[in-house]
């Protein structure tokens, strides 16, 4: 089953034209000076139309979807796509119960040098040992829908001589 997770909301969207609406009502029925037609005109189109852009890119560029479909399944935020066969469930799992983290550095999925406002970094360590983060809001519900998706083995990294204890992973960025 399909995991999506949106990237944004239109709730600013939503407030913002509210508020636009608010005050042309106000400007209707208050006496005083009124506000120029034109003037009234480039704010109805200008300003909704910015936070419109801003709600939709954020949604794009954010969203995580977890599409385990054929043989060619994957977790994707935004443009990036990670292959679910590429992920190491066991530290997956070993996350989950709080006994491995993160790798220090590790680049966070759909780009950004920080995982952005309001989210969590899900660590997900690859076939090629890297680990990154996934920008999510639930990770329990993330972790949960690619525990399900991922093929069920051991590890999907192949063991790795030059790895001081010899097993996969067992090399971190800082060092033994």
């Amino acid at each position: 089953m399909p995991y999506v997770e949106p990237g944004g909301s239109w709730r600013p969207f939503w407030l913002a034209a509210g508020v636009l609406g608010l005050l042309a009502v106000l400007d209707a029925v208050l006496p005083g000076i009124d506000v120029p037609p034109p003037l009234w005109a480039l704010a109805a189109l200008a300003v909704p139309g910015v936070v419109a852009a801003v709600c939709l890119a954020a949604r794009r560029a954010w969203t995580v979807r977890v599409d385990p479909g054929g043989p060619d399944g994957a977790l994707s935020v935004g443009r990036e796509r990670v292959a679910l066969a590429d992920v190491d469930a066991a530290h997956l799992r070993a996350v989950r119960e709080g006994t491995a983290g993160v790798d220090a550095g590790a680049p966070v999925l759909g780009g950004g040098w920080t995982v952005p406002r309001g989210r969590s970094g899900l660590p997900l360590r690859l076939a090629d040992g890297r680990t990154v983060l996934v920008p999510t809001r639930d990770p329990a519900a993330l972790g949960t829908a690619l525990l399900g998706a991922v093929p069920a083995r051991a590890t999907s990294q192949r063991a790795d001589p030059d790895a001081p204890d010899g097993r996969p992973g067992g090399r971190r960025t800082l060092g033994p």
